[in-house]
């Protein structure tokens, strides 16, 4: 299965009964996506826990007044059906209420970063 589906997956069930904190297994990408998220509000904290062969990312998850802060997740560009985008393509998600993180030449970004920095790319996912 595709890591980064597993991670959101696992993101979008935990809220969904209300859990604080989930572990998913350690890579660079995941650790990446987490800490946009985390900077983007959509989770309260993201932390790198354990030895070399056996690290984890503990995720704290984010409510606001007992409703999850993300509404939903949408993964785009899959193993079997990569899409890439230029950044004059690049649309805000939901008006501007969501995010898409992109994988460019310069690492993991969010659409506005990526606009703003004129570079496309692998559109991974959406956060609203």
């Amino acid at each position: 299965m595709d890591p980064i589906a597993d991670m959101l997956n696992r993101i979008k069930n935990a809220q969904k009964i209300g859990r604080e904190v989930i572990e998913i297994p350690f890579s660079k990408v995941k650790f990446e996506l987490a800490k946009i998220m985390e900077r983007e509000e959509f989770l309260e904290k993201v932390e790198k826990k354990g030895i070399k062969t056996k690290q984890v990312l503990v995720l704290k998850l984010k409510y606001r007044q007992g409703v999850p802060a993300i509404d939903d997740l949408r993964r785009l560009s899959k193993p079997s059906r990569r899409l890439y985008i230029g950044f004059a393509e690049i649309k805000p998600v939901k008006q501007g209420y969501g995010v898409a993180i992109i994988s460019t030449s310069r690492g993991l970004m969010t659409d506005k970063e990526a606009r703003k920095n004129k570079l496309g790319g692998e559109i991974l996912c959406e956060i609203w």
